[in-house]
Protein backbone atom coordinates (compact mmCIF):
# COMPACT_ATOMS: atom_id res chain seq x y z
CA UNK A 1 0.00 0.00 0.00
CA UNK A 2 1.32 3.35 -0.91
CA UNK A 3 1.61 6.45 1.13
CA UNK A 4 2.21 10.43 0.52
CA UNK A 5 4.95 11.95 1.77
CA UNK A 6 4.60 13.96 4.79
CA UNK A 7 6.52 14.79 7.92
CA UNK A 8 4.09 13.54 10.09
CA UNK A 9 4.25 10.18 8.92
CA UNK A 10 7.86 9.74 9.67
CA UNK A 11 9.14 10.74 5.88
CA UNK A 12 12.14 12.57 6.28
CA UNK A 13 13.66 15.09 9.08
CA UNK A 14 11.35 18.02 10.91
CA UNK A 15 10.87 21.16 8.77
CA UNK A 16 14.15 23.20 9.26
CA UNK A 17 13.83 26.83 10.58
CA UNK A 18 14.19 29.21 7.30
CA UNK A 19 17.73 30.62 7.48
CA UNK A 20 17.65 30.20 2.82
CA UNK A 21 15.43 31.37 -0.24
CA UNK A 22 16.26 30.00 -3.62
CA UNK A 23 14.03 31.29 -6.86
CA UNK A 24 13.95 29.04 -9.64
CA UNK A 25 12.01 26.02 -8.37
CA UNK A 26 12.80 23.08 -10.96
CA UNK A 27 14.91 20.02 -10.61
CA UNK A 28 18.30 20.92 -11.12
CA UNK A 29 18.09 23.18 -8.06
CA UNK A 30 16.52 20.13 -6.14
CA UNK A 31 19.50 17.44 -6.84
CA UNK A 32 21.88 20.41 -6.69
CA UNK A 33 21.89 22.69 -3.66
CA UNK A 34 18.76 21.61 -1.63
CA UNK A 35 21.09 18.06 -1.85
CA UNK A 36 24.09 19.66 -0.51
CA UNK A 37 21.83 21.40 2.22
CA UNK A 38 20.49 17.76 3.01
CA UNK A 39 23.86 16.37 3.15
CA UNK A 40 25.57 19.41 5.94
CA UNK A 41 26.19 18.30 8.84
CA UNK A 42 23.82 21.40 10.64
CA UNK A 43 21.22 20.59 7.97
CA UNK A 44 18.89 20.82 10.61
CA UNK A 45 19.43 24.46 11.21
CA UNK A 46 19.62 25.41 7.63
CA UNK A 47 15.98 25.13 6.17
CA UNK A 48 14.81 26.56 2.40
CA UNK A 49 11.88 28.64 1.34
CA UNK A 50 11.74 27.48 -2.38
CA UNK A 51 9.99 29.96 -4.59
CA UNK A 52 8.59 29.07 -8.26
CA UNK A 53 9.73 31.10 -11.00
CA UNK A 54 7.25 32.35 -13.96
CA UNK A 55 6.79 28.17 -15.41
CA UNK A 56 6.62 26.36 -12.41
CA UNK A 57 3.14 26.85 -11.15
CA UNK A 58 2.01 22.83 -11.05
CA UNK A 59 5.42 22.11 -9.38
CA UNK A 60 5.04 24.19 -6.22
CA UNK A 61 1.80 23.08 -5.64
CA UNK A 62 2.70 19.71 -5.68
CA UNK A 63 5.77 19.57 -3.84
CA UNK A 64 3.74 22.14 -0.92
CA UNK A 65 1.08 19.67 -0.66
CA UNK A 66 4.45 17.25 0.08
CA UNK A 67 5.43 19.83 2.74
CA UNK A 68 8.54 20.29 0.71
CA UNK A 69 9.25 16.36 0.71
CA UNK A 70 10.55 14.92 -2.71
CA UNK A 71 12.50 11.82 -3.49
CA UNK A 72 15.76 12.15 -5.21
CA UNK A 73 16.95 9.25 -7.58
CA UNK A 74 20.38 8.74 -8.25
CA UNK A 75 20.66 7.19 -11.04
CA UNK A 76 24.20 5.02 -11.64
CA UNK A 77 24.57 2.48 -14.10
CA UNK A 78 24.69 -0.65 -11.79
CA UNK A 79 21.21 0.72 -10.27
CA UNK A 80 19.00 3.63 -8.68
CA UNK A 81 19.74 4.92 -5.02
CA UNK A 82 16.72 6.52 -3.45
CA UNK A 83 16.60 9.12 -0.72
CA UNK A 84 14.01 11.83 0.80
CA UNK A 85 15.49 14.97 0.62
CA UNK A 86 14.47 17.25 3.71
CA UNK A 87 15.99 20.31 3.03
CA UNK A 88 13.06 22.41 1.39
CA UNK A 89 11.34 23.47 4.47
CA UNK A 90 8.74 25.80 2.32
CA UNK A 91 7.75 25.54 -1.60
CA UNK A 92 5.88 28.59 -2.85
CA UNK A 93 4.06 29.88 -5.95
CA UNK A 94 5.64 32.74 -7.67
CA UNK A 95 2.38 34.69 -6.67
CA UNK A 96 3.66 34.31 -2.77
CA UNK A 97 5.55 37.40 -3.15
CA UNK A 98 4.36 38.87 0.28
CA UNK A 99 6.23 35.51 1.75
CA UNK A 100 9.09 36.57 -0.56
CA UNK A 101 9.42 39.81 1.25
CA UNK A 102 8.55 38.72 4.86
CA UNK A 103 11.69 36.18 4.20
CA UNK A 104 14.04 38.79 3.33
CA UNK A 105 12.86 40.64 5.80
CA UNK A 106 13.74 38.43 8.60
CA UNK A 107 17.16 38.57 10.32
CA UNK A 108 17.26 35.18 10.46
CA UNK A 109 17.82 34.74 6.34
CA UNK A 110 21.54 34.66 5.90
CA UNK A 111 21.68 33.81 1.93
CA UNK A 112 19.34 33.95 -1.47
CA UNK A 113 20.42 31.29 -3.87
CA UNK A 114 18.81 31.49 -7.90
CA UNK A 115 18.61 29.34 -10.44
CA UNK A 116 16.97 31.16 -13.09
CA UNK A 117 18.94 30.40 -16.51
CA UNK A 118 20.69 32.69 -18.45
CA UNK A 119 18.14 34.37 -20.20
CA UNK A 120 16.22 34.70 -16.59
CA UNK A 121 19.15 37.40 -15.45
CA UNK A 122 17.41 39.92 -18.11
CA UNK A 123 20.68 40.94 -19.88
CA UNK A 124 21.13 43.18 -23.07
CA UNK A 125 23.90 43.18 -25.79
CA UNK A 126 25.82 45.71 -23.66
CA UNK A 127 25.14 42.23 -20.54
CA UNK A 128 23.69 45.15 -18.56
CA UNK A 129 20.00 45.10 -17.37
CA UNK A 130 17.77 45.15 -20.75
CA UNK A 131 15.56 48.20 -20.29
CA UNK A 132 14.51 47.05 -23.93
CA UNK A 133 12.33 44.62 -22.79
CA UNK A 134 8.72 45.48 -21.61
CA UNK A 135 8.53 42.94 -18.69
CA UNK A 136 11.46 44.75 -17.04
CA UNK A 137 10.54 48.01 -18.14
CA UNK A 138 6.68 46.97 -16.26
CA UNK A 139 8.34 46.10 -13.38
CA UNK A 140 10.68 48.96 -12.97
CA UNK A 141 7.86 51.33 -13.30
CA UNK A 142 5.98 48.71 -10.29
CA UNK A 143 8.80 49.40 -7.99
CA UNK A 144 9.15 52.91 -8.30
CA UNK A 145 5.66 53.29 -7.73
CA UNK A 146 5.64 50.40 -4.29
CA UNK A 147 8.63 48.12 -4.05
CA UNK A 148 6.41 45.75 -1.89
CA UNK A 149 4.22 45.19 -4.78
CA UNK A 150 4.17 41.82 -7.33
CA UNK A 151 6.81 42.06 -9.78
CA UNK A 152 7.16 39.19 -12.47
CA UNK A 153 10.72 39.38 -13.85
CA UNK A 154 14.10 37.59 -11.73
CA UNK A 155 16.04 41.06 -11.09
CA UNK A 156 12.81 43.10 -9.89
CA UNK A 157 11.84 40.06 -7.23
CA UNK A 158 15.38 39.99 -6.09
CA UNK A 159 15.22 43.73 -5.76
CA UNK A 160 12.21 43.78 -4.30
CA UNK A 161 13.47 41.03 -1.56
CA UNK A 162 16.61 43.36 -0.87
CA UNK A 163 14.46 46.08 -0.52
CA UNK A 164 12.14 44.53 1.96
CA UNK A 165 15.19 43.56 4.05
CA UNK A 166 16.80 47.16 3.70
CA UNK A 167 13.12 48.44 5.65
CA UNK A 168 13.07 45.89 8.06
CA UNK A 169 16.82 46.65 8.58
CA UNK A 170 17.62 42.99 8.80
CA UNK A 171 21.26 43.20 8.14
CA UNK A 172 23.47 41.71 5.58
CA UNK A 173 22.65 38.97 3.27
CA UNK A 174 24.42 36.61 0.64
CA UNK A 175 23.52 36.65 -3.05
CA UNK A 176 24.53 32.94 -4.46
CA UNK A 177 23.55 32.82 -7.99
CA UNK A 178 23.99 28.82 -9.45
CA UNK A 179 23.55 29.36 -13.13
CA UNK A 180 25.56 27.94 -15.78
CA UNK A 181 26.93 31.42 -16.52
CA UNK A 182 31.03 32.15 -16.61
CA UNK A 183 31.17 35.50 -13.48
CA UNK A 184 27.61 34.41 -12.61
CA UNK A 185 28.38 36.50 -9.67
CA UNK A 186 29.39 39.46 -11.35
CA UNK A 187 26.37 38.79 -13.96
CA UNK A 188 23.60 38.71 -10.98
CA UNK A 189 25.23 41.93 -8.89
CA UNK A 190 25.76 43.87 -11.55
CA UNK A 191 22.14 43.15 -12.64
CA UNK A 192 19.98 43.28 -9.50
CA UNK A 193 22.55 46.90 -8.37
CA UNK A 194 22.12 48.72 -11.88
CA UNK A 195 18.00 47.98 -11.57
CA UNK A 196 18.15 49.19 -7.69
CA UNK A 197 19.46 52.06 -8.64
CA UNK A 198 16.46 53.24 -11.14
CA UNK A 199 14.41 52.37 -8.52
CA UNK A 200 16.08 54.12 -5.40
CA UNK A 201 19.50 55.18 -5.61
CA UNK A 202 20.05 54.99 -1.64
CA UNK A 203 18.99 51.53 -2.15
CA UNK A 204 21.58 50.79 -4.51
CA UNK A 205 24.11 51.91 -1.91
CA UNK A 206 22.82 49.71 0.89
CA UNK A 207 23.04 47.22 -1.51
CA UNK A 208 26.82 47.68 -1.73
CA UNK A 209 27.52 47.97 1.43
CA UNK A 210 25.22 45.01 2.66
CA UNK A 211 24.66 42.01 -0.12
CA UNK A 212 27.76 40.04 -0.81
CA UNK A 213 28.19 38.41 -4.31
CA UNK A 214 29.03 35.37 -4.33
CA UNK A 215 30.62 33.26 -7.45
CA UNK A 216 30.01 29.76 -8.10
CA UNK A 217 30.09 26.82 -10.63
CA UNK A 218 27.48 24.07 -10.76
CA UNK A 219 27.36 20.79 -12.46
CA UNK A 220 25.26 17.35 -11.63
CA UNK A 221 22.92 16.26 -15.35
CA UNK A 222 19.70 16.17 -14.31
CA UNK A 223 17.43 14.99 -16.39
CA UNK A 224 13.61 16.01 -17.14
CA UNK A 225 11.42 13.90 -14.87
CA UNK A 226 8.61 11.41 -16.62
CA UNK A 227 5.83 9.43 -15.33
CA UNK A 228 7.67 6.22 -15.42
CA UNK A 229 10.35 7.89 -12.83
CA UNK A 230 7.28 8.53 -10.64
CA UNK A 231 5.92 4.94 -11.06
CA UNK A 232 9.22 3.35 -10.29
CA UNK A 233 9.96 5.69 -6.75
CA UNK A 234 6.55 4.56 -5.75
CA UNK A 235 7.82 0.65 -7.01
CA UNK A 236 10.67 1.12 -4.75
CA UNK A 237 9.79 2.86 -2.09
CA UNK A 238 6.04 2.85 -1.59
CA UNK A 239 6.03 6.06 -1.16
CA UNK A 240 3.39 8.23 -3.92
CA UNK A 241 5.77 11.07 -4.84
CA UNK A 242 4.40 13.71 -7.82
CA UNK A 243 7.82 14.79 -7.84
CA UNK A 244 10.98 12.99 -7.69
CA UNK A 245 13.78 13.90 -9.49
CA UNK A 246 16.70 12.32 -11.21
CA UNK A 247 20.69 12.59 -11.19
CA UNK A 248 23.68 11.50 -11.79
CA UNK A 249 25.70 10.53 -9.07
CA UNK A 250 28.35 12.95 -10.27
CA UNK A 251 27.81 16.66 -8.29
CA UNK A 252 30.36 19.84 -7.84
CA UNK A 253 30.04 23.15 -6.51
CA UNK A 254 32.68 25.71 -6.61
CA UNK A 255 32.39 28.35 -4.34
CA UNK A 256 34.12 32.02 -3.98
CA UNK A 257 32.59 34.94 -1.97
CA UNK A 258 31.55 36.22 1.41
CA UNK A 259 28.68 34.86 3.90
CA UNK A 260 28.26 37.44 6.06
CA UNK A 261 25.69 35.81 8.20
CA UNK A 262 26.99 32.31 8.24
CA UNK A 263 25.79 29.45 5.84
CA UNK A 264 25.44 25.74 5.87
CA UNK A 265 28.17 23.17 6.03
CA UNK A 266 28.08 22.51 2.33
CA UNK A 267 31.57 21.25 2.44
CA UNK A 268 30.69 18.48 4.19
CA UNK A 269 28.99 17.35 1.11
CA UNK A 270 31.68 18.39 -1.01
CA UNK A 271 31.26 21.62 -1.88
CA UNK A 272 34.97 23.96 -2.70
CA UNK A 273 35.42 27.08 -1.53
CA UNK A 274 38.20 28.97 -3.07
CA UNK A 275 39.52 32.52 -3.83
CA UNK A 276 39.19 31.93 -7.57
CA UNK A 277 36.36 30.01 -9.26
CA UNK A 278 37.29 30.77 -12.63
CA UNK A 279 39.83 27.94 -13.75
CA UNK A 280 36.28 25.52 -12.76
CA UNK A 281 33.67 27.25 -14.28
CA UNK A 282 35.59 27.22 -17.38
CA UNK A 283 36.90 23.97 -17.48
CA UNK A 284 33.02 23.01 -17.15
CA UNK A 285 31.51 25.44 -19.66
CA UNK A 286 33.96 24.58 -22.42
CA UNK A 287 33.94 20.93 -22.21
CA UNK A 288 31.27 19.52 -20.21
CA UNK A 289 28.85 22.48 -21.80
CA UNK A 290 30.28 22.75 -24.77
CA UNK A 291 30.63 19.22 -25.52
CA UNK A 292 26.59 19.11 -24.37
CA UNK A 293 25.61 21.40 -27.21
CA UNK A 294 27.42 20.43 -29.65
CA UNK A 295 26.10 17.18 -28.92
CA UNK A 296 21.99 18.88 -28.72
CA UNK A 297 22.28 20.44 -31.58
CA UNK A 298 24.80 18.03 -34.72
CA UNK A 299 23.41 14.46 -32.41
CA UNK A 300 19.79 15.72 -32.98
CA UNK A 301 20.62 16.74 -36.49
CA UNK A 302 21.47 12.81 -36.85
CA UNK A 303 18.28 11.24 -35.23
CA UNK A 304 19.91 10.81 -31.67
CA UNK A 305 17.38 11.55 -28.76
CA UNK A 306 19.72 11.43 -25.48
CA UNK A 307 23.24 12.45 -24.53
CA UNK A 308 24.06 8.51 -24.26
CA UNK A 309 22.92 7.31 -27.83
CA UNK A 310 24.67 11.35 -29.14
CA UNK A 311 28.10 9.96 -27.20
CA UNK A 312 27.85 6.41 -28.81
CA UNK A 313 27.55 7.76 -32.68
CA UNK A 314 31.45 7.78 -33.59
CA UNK A 315 30.92 10.34 -35.20
CA UNK A 316 29.38 12.49 -33.02
CA UNK A 317 32.22 11.58 -30.49
CA UNK A 318 34.92 11.93 -32.75
CA UNK A 319 33.22 15.66 -32.82
CA UNK A 320 33.25 16.02 -29.16
CA UNK A 321 37.04 14.95 -28.85
CA UNK A 322 38.40 17.59 -31.74
CA UNK A 323 36.07 20.49 -29.43
CA UNK A 324 38.06 19.27 -26.31
CA UNK A 325 41.24 19.50 -28.42
CA UNK A 326 40.36 22.89 -29.66
CA UNK A 327 39.33 24.08 -26.13
CA UNK A 328 41.85 22.11 -23.34
CA UNK A 329 45.21 24.15 -24.73
CA UNK A 330 43.19 27.39 -22.89
CA UNK A 331 42.42 25.88 -19.99
CA UNK A 332 44.08 26.61 -16.79
CA UNK A 333 44.92 23.21 -15.30
CA UNK A 334 47.20 20.42 -15.84
CA UNK A 335 47.44 18.35 -19.09
CA UNK A 336 46.77 15.45 -16.57
CA UNK A 337 43.79 16.86 -14.68
CA UNK A 338 41.97 18.04 -18.40
CA UNK A 339 42.45 14.41 -19.32
CA UNK A 340 41.26 12.58 -16.55
CA UNK A 341 38.27 15.44 -16.38
CA UNK A 342 37.19 14.83 -20.05
CA UNK A 343 37.34 10.67 -19.20
CA UNK A 344 35.10 11.17 -16.59
CA UNK A 345 32.93 13.56 -18.90
CA UNK A 346 32.73 9.98 -21.53
CA UNK A 347 32.12 7.97 -18.49
CA UNK A 348 29.35 9.98 -17.41
CA UNK A 349 27.48 10.52 -20.61
CA UNK A 350 27.78 6.55 -21.64
CA UNK A 351 25.95 6.21 -18.60
CA UNK A 352 22.55 5.25 -20.59
CA UNK A 353 20.27 5.06 -17.84
CA UNK A 354 20.43 8.93 -17.49
CA UNK A 355 17.56 10.00 -19.92
CA UNK A 356 19.06 13.44 -20.71
CA UNK A 357 17.73 14.84 -23.55
CA UNK A 358 19.06 16.58 -26.20
CA UNK A 359 16.26 18.59 -27.03
CA UNK A 360 16.15 20.12 -23.03
CA UNK A 361 20.05 20.78 -23.68
CA UNK A 362 19.40 22.95 -26.85
CA UNK A 363 17.21 25.24 -25.32
CA UNK A 364 18.54 28.45 -25.37
CA UNK A 365 21.65 28.67 -27.35
CA UNK A 366 21.73 31.90 -28.47
CA UNK A 367 22.64 32.55 -24.85
CA UNK A 368 24.95 29.53 -24.27
CA UNK A 369 26.79 29.32 -27.25
CA UNK A 370 28.70 33.02 -26.53
CA UNK A 371 30.03 31.76 -23.01
CA UNK A 372 30.88 28.14 -24.31
CA UNK A 373 32.13 28.72 -27.64
CA UNK A 374 33.22 31.83 -28.43
CA UNK A 375 35.95 32.04 -25.82
CA UNK A 376 37.46 29.30 -27.52
CA UNK A 377 37.00 30.25 -31.21
CA UNK A 378 38.32 33.96 -30.52
CA UNK A 379 41.66 32.40 -28.68
CA UNK A 380 42.03 30.01 -31.80
CA UNK A 381 41.22 32.25 -34.29
CA UNK A 382 43.80 35.06 -32.54
CA UNK A 383 46.39 32.58 -32.52
CA UNK A 384 46.04 31.95 -36.69
CA UNK A 385 44.17 28.81 -36.61
CA UNK A 386 40.69 27.94 -37.58
CA UNK A 387 38.79 25.58 -35.05
CA UNK A 388 36.74 23.69 -36.93
CA UNK A 389 35.53 21.83 -33.55
CA UNK A 390 34.07 24.69 -32.58
CA UNK A 391 32.66 26.17 -35.79
CA UNK A 392 30.63 23.01 -36.16
CA UNK A 393 28.81 23.91 -32.93
CA UNK A 394 28.04 26.84 -34.60
CA UNK A 395 27.09 25.11 -37.84
CA UNK A 396 25.59 22.72 -36.11
CA UNK A 397 22.98 25.48 -34.55
CA UNK A 398 21.94 26.96 -37.46
CA UNK A 399 21.17 24.14 -38.93
CA UNK A 400 18.77 23.57 -35.31
CA UNK A 401 17.56 27.31 -36.11
CA UNK A 402 16.78 25.93 -39.74
CA UNK A 403 14.55 23.41 -38.59
CA UNK A 404 17.11 20.35 -38.43
CA UNK A 405 17.28 17.88 -35.26
CA UNK A 406 15.76 19.24 -31.74
CA UNK A 407 12.44 21.74 -31.82
CA UNK A 408 14.29 25.34 -31.07
CA UNK A 409 13.08 26.70 -27.12
CA UNK A 410 14.63 30.28 -27.08
CA UNK A 411 14.53 33.28 -24.75
CA UNK A 412 15.51 35.37 -28.45
CA UNK A 413 13.82 32.53 -30.46
CA UNK A 414 12.03 35.61 -32.72
CA UNK A 415 15.06 37.20 -33.39
CA UNK A 416 17.11 34.84 -34.43
CA UNK A 417 14.88 32.45 -36.63
CA UNK A 418 14.33 34.44 -39.05
CA UNK A 419 17.87 35.41 -39.21
CA UNK A 420 18.28 31.61 -39.90
CA UNK A 421 16.24 31.56 -42.97
CA UNK A 422 16.77 31.69 -46.62
CA UNK A 423 19.68 31.10 -48.62
CA UNK A 424 22.42 29.28 -46.41
CA UNK A 425 25.48 31.61 -46.81
CA UNK A 426 23.46 34.98 -45.98
CA UNK A 427 21.39 32.64 -43.03
CA UNK A 428 24.97 32.11 -41.58
CA UNK A 429 26.40 35.12 -41.86
CA UNK A 430 23.37 36.66 -40.06
CA UNK A 431 23.53 34.15 -37.30
CA UNK A 432 27.28 34.33 -36.81
CA UNK A 433 26.73 38.17 -36.87
CA UNK A 434 24.20 38.27 -33.98
CA UNK A 435 26.51 36.11 -31.78
CA UNK A 436 29.48 38.47 -32.12
CA UNK A 437 29.56 41.50 -35.21
CA UNK A 438 33.25 39.90 -35.58
CA UNK A 439 32.52 36.37 -37.01
CA UNK A 440 30.40 37.74 -39.64
CA UNK A 441 33.50 39.51 -41.24
CA UNK A 442 35.44 36.60 -40.90
CA UNK A 443 34.90 35.37 -44.24
CA UNK A 444 37.00 32.02 -43.74
CA UNK A 445 34.72 31.53 -40.83
CA UNK A 446 31.82 32.04 -42.35
CA UNK A 447 32.91 29.27 -45.46
CA UNK A 448 33.79 26.71 -42.63
CA UNK A 449 30.55 27.20 -41.04
CA UNK A 450 28.54 27.04 -44.25
CA UNK A 451 30.19 23.79 -45.30
CA UNK A 452 29.46 22.23 -42.41
CA UNK A 453 26.17 23.20 -41.95
CA UNK A 454 25.65 21.70 -45.65
CA UNK A 455 27.55 18.36 -44.31
CA UNK A 456 24.64 17.80 -41.64
CA UNK A 457 22.09 18.34 -43.76
CA UNK A 458 22.98 15.75 -46.58
CA UNK A 459 21.74 12.41 -46.21
CA UNK A 460 23.67 9.79 -44.30
CA UNK A 461 25.00 6.54 -45.46
CA UNK A 462 22.64 3.64 -43.71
Amino acid sequence: MSTALSRADGHGRAAAPVRLAHLGLGNFFRAHQAWYTEHAADAPDWGIAAFAGRGSTELASRLSGQEGLYTLVTRAGDGDRFEIVSSVSEARLATDHQAWLSHFGAGSLAAVTLTVTEAGYMRGANGGLDLGRPEVRADLETLRRDPGAFVRTPPARVVAGLASRRRADAGPLALVPCDNLPGNGEIAGRIVRELGELVDPDLATWMTESVSIVTTMVDRITPRTTPEDVRTVLEATGAADSCPVLAEPFSEWVLSGEFPTGRPRWEDAGATFTVDVRPFERRKLWLLNGGHSLLAYAGSARGRGTVAEAIADEECRGWVEQWWSEASPHLEPPGNEVAAYRAALLERWFNPRINYRLEQIAADGSQKLPVRILPVLRAERAAGRLPEGATRVLAAWVCHLRGIGAPVSDARADEVVPLASGALPDAVRRTLALLDPALGEDAEVLATVVEQSRQLTRPRQR
